[in-house]
C-alpha cells in the first residue's frame, strides 16, 4: 500500500514537472509582447521605428543632392562604400521644415527587398514598448503620413510602420530607360 502511494506521488510529481517544462519560458512570452523602437525627432514630434528594421544610425555628412528627384529625396550618401538614398520624411509627410543642422542623423532602414536612409533631426535612443501600449492612430492624423503609422504610445511617440515605408512604391525612386 505504501509503495503504491509512493508511485502515485512520484507520478504526480513527474507530471507536474512535465507540465512546467512544456510551458514556454516567461522571457519568450515577454519578448513577444514588446517591440524595440529607435526614437527620433522630426520637427517637434517624437517618432519611433522598429529597431529590427534599423541597420545603423549614421551622422549626416557629405551627402550629394540629385537633380530631377522628388522633393522628399534629400540626396545620396556613401556609407561604408554603399551608396544609399536619403528620404526626408518631413517633406514626404508634409511636416514643417526645420532645416539641416549638425545633429541630423540618417537612420538606415532595411528589409530583404530595400535599403535606404531616413533623415532624423535628433536620435533619442532605443527602448522597448509594450505592444498593448501602442494605440491606433487618432483620427486627427490624416494625409500622406497616416497610412505609415503603426500607432501612438501613451507618451505620444508616433510609431511608424517600417515595413510599409520600405515597401511603398511612392518612396522607391527608379528611373526607367525606354
Amino acid at each position: 500500500m505504501k509503495q503504491e502511494q509512493l508511485m502515485q506521488n512520484k507520478d504526480s510529481i513527474l507530471k507536474a514537472r512535465a507540465r512546467t517544462l512544456a510551458q514556454e519560458p516567461e522571457q519568450a512570452l515577454a519578448a513577444r509582447s514588446f517591440i524595440e523602437i529607435t526614437e527620433f525627432r522630426l520637427t517637434s514630434e517624437t517618432y519611433g521605428i522598429e529597431s529590427s528594421f534599423v541597420r545603423e544610425v549614421y551622422p549626416l555628412k557629405d551627402f550629394t543632392p540629385l537633380p530631377g528627384m522628388p522633393s522628399f529625396v534629400l540626396g545620396i550618401v556613401n556609407i561604408h562604400g554603399q551608396i544609399l538614398s536619403i528620404v526626408d520624411l518631413k517633406k514626404f509627410f508634409n511636416l514643417p521644415e526645420k532645416g539641416l543642422g549638425e545633429f541630423n542623423k540618417v537612420i538606415i532602414l532595411h528589409n530583404e527587398r530595400m535599403e535606404f536612409g531616413i533623415l532624423a533631426d535628433v536620435i533619442l535612443g532605443t527602448r522597448s514598448v509594450p505592444l498593448g501600449a501602442i494605440q491606433a492612430a487618432p483620427p486627427t492624423i490624416t494625409g500622406i503620413g497616416a497610412e505609415y503609422l503603426k500607432g501612438v504610445t501613451g507618451e505620444r511617440v508616433i510609431v511608424l510602420d517600417a515595413e510599409k515605408i520600405l515597401n511603398d512604391e511612392k518612396i522607391i525612386v527608379s528611373q526607367n530607360t525606354e
